[in-house]
């Protein structure tokens, strides 16, 4: 058995521009409240419980968290706990930011930022995380339309020192083309799991031969998106948990891992146990057999209307 901060390098490392990490990571975005993520009425977690994940994370040798400053509930914020937890942060901890949309406490709605106002939405995240730049800021694009200008105001962040590098989220192929033409992508985060979103196979490919990371979020979750995990799994994932004595979970990160050694998962949890079995994905190794048998779970989803 590999020593326990060894465990999220079990699946390999990637590098974020000229940051290494574990393929495994840990997404913060559960962190600050129980039940449905954004979910105006959740109950704020308890506050030592998050801490202790988060700096157990750190323990299984997670050195990438993805957090953002609109990831609150009543009284927690995710970037204070990242802070109170991992400050002063460890040499080689990567923490992984976006910006764009301007969370509405009441409503949940999260209404895109104007390119004039992604400074002051950085500087947000530098003062709640305890920063002076950060790692990685990802643009969360709200829709299909052109994103030069917001995508443009963090480059010169970026040229400014006040961002290391720049990554995308919620995004489709053309935005992509589009940010590379601005400055360096090293990272690009879009929902997608197994059994969920298989569209984007294409652009998992893509990029890979870009050498950009993909980061699947909801790669767990898949269609039940911010209610999280939960309810009856495919016969076919349940039998290939039960041959590798693992959780169904496990599996589905597993399959994503596979997907290609660019992609990472965050998988995020406020629960630690869920936190070592999360990591502990990592180890899994699936046979040949057993790919083509989840690619067929796959290829099952229904294809989108239009």
């Amino acid at each position: 058995m590999a020593p326990e901060t060894t465990a999220a390098a079990a699946a390999g490392s990637w590098t974020l521009g000229d940051l290494p990490v574990n393929r495994i990571g840990f997404g913060a975005m559960r962190l600050p409240q129980t039940g449905e993520a954004f979910a105006p009425d959740a109950l704020p977690r308890d506050r030592d419980q998050a801490i202790g994940v988060l700096r157990h994370a750190v323990e299984l040798g997670v050195d990438h968290v993805d957090t953002a400053a609109f990831y609150f509930s009543r009284l927690r914020s995710a970037n204070e706990l990242v802070n109170r937890a991992l400050a002063p942060y460890p040499d080689g901890l990567v923490i992984a930011t976006k910006v764009g949309p301007r969370r509405d406490p009441v409503t949940a709605q999260l209404p895109m930022a104007s390119p004039q106002q992604l400074r002051g939405d950085v500087e947000e995240n530098l003062r709640q995380l305890g920063r002076d730049h950060l790692d990685v800021v990802n643009l969360r694009v709200g829709g299909p339309g052109p994103i030069a200008d917001h995508f443009g105001a963090l480059a010169e962040l970026r040229e400014a020192g006040l961002i290391r590098h720049l990554g995308l989220s919620n995004v489709r192929p053309e935005h992509l083309a589009e940010a590379r033409g601005i400055a360096p992508v090293v990272c690009d985060q879009n929902s997608y799991g197994l059994g969920y979103r298989r569209r984007q196979d294409e652009f998992v490919r893509t990029c890979g031969e870009q050498g950009i990371a993909f980061v699947p979020f909801f790669a767990i979750a898949g269609a039940r998106r911010e209610t999280g995990a939960g309810g009856s799994d495919h016969d076919e994932v349940l039998a290939i948990a039960r041959a590798h004595q693992a959780t169904a979970t496990q599996i589905r990160l597993a399959w994503a891992v596979h997907r290609g050694p660019h992609v990472l998962v965050i998988p995020g949890t406020g629960d630690p146990a869920h936190l070592a079995d999360n990591v502990a994905a990592g180890r899994q190794r699936l046979t040949e057999d057993e790919l083509t048998r989840l690619e067929r779970v796959h290829g099952e989803e229904p294809e989108p209307p239009g």
